[in-house]
């Protein structure tokens, strides 16, 4: 008995803290997309930590576990989001978790029936919880040595630790061979650790950047910076770069916009920051609390983006093929250059090119005109 409250114990507080996300994300506006994600998860993760809780009765999970069996695809879309600042959901993320909603409803429907397929289909839940789990890993160890952001750096390694909990201990013992019933009885308290552990390392993210007033970072757990308000942000970029060193900023700048650093193949921070003579989490809180940039690619691609659009615009390089011209503003290869650059002007680097050189024609046009006009 004193396990099973201490079970009992863990899943309330973990669903307490769920409950609270959920109330302050549904109060954040605009209800985005990012918000959305997050009050999703937060709203499974307490009626997970319910629905398979001892003494809940086990007849109720055949409605339950399908949807709750999907959680792990919201997660996995949560580290996306939290850890890459390029990424935005696509129609075919919901499609996946629908799929995944239906297969678990499948599963649950099935198991009295046809248990021998029903239990491929357990299964296969549990290798794509597995398989989506070791996904959000790897996208964390990714992104982790261009993020710009102290809180969300730390956040990584309890990320980390939280995804390995939950591999092992839920969709593991989904793999075990025991019925879909069985859920919230077998490990159950390993379980409720784990959602306890995944709660307060929300929880922590959101409430704690909340009292710094750094609106910006606000939702630096669940959502972007977009999901706040613009004037909090502002106030907070402020502060941040009256506590950077001017004289920092400065030679920074000359690097960038005189030397031109940035068209240096396989530029890292560390070897920026050796240029510097600096710690790297110093020139790291220069950026990002200087600069405002949460990420050192978006950094260089500020920079490597007005490099391309310079070499675009001319008129003497309207024959330099668009490799040519991602190559020396520091791309190395295509794919990426094309993507960063849509993204900062919306428009392709050949549509770009092509209006650019349009209006220099016809501004040098006017001007022969108008110089001849004068003339006569």
């Amino acid at each position: 008995m004193g396990l099973t409250a201490l079970d009992l114990g863990l899943r309330g507080a973990a669903s307490g803290v769920f409950l609270m996300m959920v109330l302050v994300l549904s109060r954040l506006r605009p209800l985005n997309k990012h918000v959305l994600l997050g009050l999703a998860m937060s709203a499974g993760g307490a009626a997970f930590a319910i629905a398979t809780a001892p003494f809940i009765p086990k007849s109720s999970l055949w409605w339950t576990m399908p949807i709750l069996s999907a959680q792990p695809v919201v997660i996995w879309l949560w580290a996306h989001i939290t850890f890459d600042d390029d990424f935005v959901p696509a129609p075919w993320h919901g499609a996946f978790w629908l799929a995944t909603v239906g297969i678990g409803f499948v599963v649950s429907l099935t198991w009295t029936s046809f248990p021998a397929a029903a239990h491929r289909g357990a299964n296969l839940l549990a290798a794509i919880a597995v398989g989506l789990m070791l996904a959000a890993a790897v996208q964390m160890v990714r992104t982790w040595r261009a993020d710009l952001v102290t809180q969300r750096r730390r956040l990584r390694t309890a990320a980390l630790v939280i995804n390995f909990v939950f591999v092992v201990l839920i969709a593991g013992s989904s793999l075990a061979p025991e019925p879909i019933t069985g859920v919230g009885i077998s490990g159950s308290l390993a379980i409720a650790g784990g959602l306890f552990m995944l709660a307060m390392l929300g929880g922590f993210g959101l409430f704690s950047a909340q009292m710094t007033a750094a609106a910006r970072d606000a939702t630096a757990v669940i959502a972007p910076p977009d999901a706040v308000g613009e004037a909090a942000a502002v106030t907070s970029d402020a502060a941040d770069r009256a506590s950077i060193a001017p004289a920092l900023l400065r030679r920074l700048e000359k690097l960038m916009t005189v030397e031109r650093v940035y068209r240096q193949e396989g530029l890292s921070i560390g070897r920026l920051a050796a240029l510097l003579d600096l710690p790297e989490y110093r020139l790291r809180e220069a950026i990002n609390e200087g600069l405002g940039y949460r990420n050192f690619n978006a950094f260089l691609n500020s920079y490597r983006i007005e490099d391309a659009k310079t070499a675009l615009s001319d008129q003497s390089q309207r024959d330099v093929p668009i490799l040519t011209i991602a190559m020396d503003a520091g791309f190395q290869s295509i794919g990426p250059f094309n993507r960063a650059f849509k993204a900062a002007t919306g428009m392709t680097p050949t549509e770009f090119r092509r209006d650019a050189q349009a209006t220099d024609a016809e501004s040098e046009a006017d001007r022969i005109a108008q110089s001849r006009h004068g003339f006569g």
